[in-house]
């Protein structure tokens, strides 16, 4: 058996990214504040690129040549004894004025830096705010702060370990206790629990939720007597909001369980959650829809605070400086044609997202008119069409950018959506139905909710027929909406 080396040849077609196309949809996808920050690490990290900074002497007047003013010709001032100084007098006057305008229209004056200024930086720091602190540092800072034994401190300790966001205890304390350990035993746990669950915030270190509202209730100011009595002996019926059993066993009316469970709503079932708050991250609005007063709809890039970008200029004429070495000029162009490719892009990105957005302005022309209701199916294959780009692009376009408009700020993916044609043969988006049935649920008479049946046949007289029961309780799990049984109300 012989074995050989042979080649050949073979021709296909085979798809393949350029760096730059790369660059380019990943700068597309990116919502205005990650593109600020994107910029930021570019501007530091490639020295070619600079931001364009706006000329200073743009819109100012300079040429004085057919002024013939005397006041504006530079002359001594002469102040004589003898003399009432009357037309040195006017100058300065003059002068005053023409001053007072000029500062009038460049804007107001900037006073230089002195030794003793306010550091702009350290002001900013300053002003910034503190990083919050935790829920477990915070009770920690009070339970050092306890008088106790040190079993007790360190039982305490232990249990604040196992406290989690919410301000729940996690864990049973009997798995606290082990064979190896012998600082606390199970008795200084519970004193320690005890003393952890006076801590604030109210209800923090609880085990479950009845707990943590005993909790609330026993250190209230007020009298919740009936608050009490209804979480400790009834909280089982209380969530499956059989009411009138409640009423029975407890020997006194509707009435006063409905003010007990007014009560119970101003009590916090996760109290962990005033001291560690998630942060909110801000939603910028990437485009902006307004209305001019002929009716036609606006669509404006929100990119003011969008720094310009340009090249530096004395780094490219060195690309064709005989005298810099080659691999300089080679750092240099490699950087060069970086800084050009994401300026090309930033571009590409706002001529696509503007005219994607127009695209769907048009499309959505009943929802910005009439509202979320009038929402029509708006696949993304026809605004791809409309904008002349595949599909993807148009993806990328919306990823996580959003609209302000009348209708409040919206994220783009809103308005595409499937849907179906009404009674009256107009095609109706999914989100509309949804909003239909959220329409339906806020107008229904709460003593007397409706089945998903009957949403079937309100949605049905709206025009939104041959909808499923099943779609229904779809659509109002999605909505957060219980079942009529839980939206039931109790009036005497």
């Amino acid at each position: 058996m012989r074995l050989e080396m042979t080649g050949h040849m073979k021709l296909e077609q085979r798809m393949k990214l350029a760096p730059h196309m790369i660059q380019s949809m990943e700068i597309l996808q990116l919502p205005i504040l990650a593109l600020q920050e994107r910029i930021e690490q570019e501007l530091n990290s490639n020295p070619t690129l600079e931001l364009e900074e706006p000329d200073p002497s743009e819109g100012l007047d300079l040429d004085t040549s057919d002024s013939d003013d005397e006041a504006l010709v530079e002359k001594d001032m002469v102040v004589s004894a003898d003399e009432h100084n009357k037309d040195d007098f006017e100058r300065l006057d003059s002068l005053k004025t023409d001053f007072e305008e000029h500062i009038d229209q460049s804007g107001p004056m900037r006073q230089r830096a002195q030794d003793n200024d306010t550091d702009s930086k350290l002001q900013a720091i300053k002003n910034t705010a503190a990083t919050p602190q935790s829920l477990y540092q915070y009770l920690i800072d009070q339970w050092h702060l306890i008088d106790g034994e040190d079993p007790v401190k360190i039982a305490g300790e232990t249990i604040i370990d196992y406290i989690d966001h919410r301000g729940y205890l996690t864990v049973c304390l009997e798995q606290l206790v082990t064979k190896d350990q012998t600082a606390f035993t199970l008795e200084d746990l519970e004193t320690a629990l005890a003393l952890v669950q006076e801590l604030e915030p109210t209800g923090v270190g609880a085990r479950d939720i009845k707990e943590c509202l005993l909790i609330q209730i026993a250190q209230s100011p007020d009298s919740m007597r009936i608050e009490a009595e209804l979480v400790s002996k009834h909280m089982q019926l209380l969530l499956e909001n059989r009411l009138p059993d409640i009423a029975k066993k407890m020997q006194c009316s509707i009435e006063e369980v409905n003010h007990a469970i007014m009560g119970l709503r101003k009590l916090d079932t996760s109290p962990g959650l005033q001291i560690s708050q998630s942060l909110s991250l801000p939603i910028t609005p990437d485009v902006l829809v307004s209305q001019r007063d002929d009716g036609e709809y606006v669509v404006q890039l929100v990119d003011h605070n969008l720094p310009s970008l340009r090249l530096n200029n004395q780094y490219a004429a060195m690309t064709k400086d005989s005298t810099v070495s080659e691999s300089t000029k080679k750092f240099l162009r490699t950087n060069i044609r970086s800084a050009q490719w994401i300026i090309d892009a930033i571009e590409q990105r706002k001529n696509t997202l503007l005219r994607v957005t127009q695209s769907i302005v048009t499309r959505q022309e009943d929802f910005f008119n009439k509202g979320p209701l009038h929402l029509r199916p708006l696949p993304m294959a026809k605004v791809a069409k409309d904008v002349g780009v595949h599909v993807a692009t148009v993806s990328r376009a919306v990823s996580g950018k959003h609209m302000q408009c009348a209708w409040g700020v919206l994220p783009l993916r809103k308005f595409f959506s499937g849907g179906k044609e009404d009674a009256s043969g107009k095609e109706r988006s999914w989100e509309a139905i949804r909003g239909q049935l959220q329409h339906i649920i806020n107008e229904e008479d709460k003593t007397k909710p409706l089945n998903d049946d009957q949403i079937r046949g309100k949605l049905s007289n709206a025009g939104f027929s041959d909808i499923a029961r099943r779609t229904v309780a779809k659509y109002r799990g999605l909505l957060n909406i219980p079942t009529a049984r839980f939206r039931k109300r109790f009036d005497n």
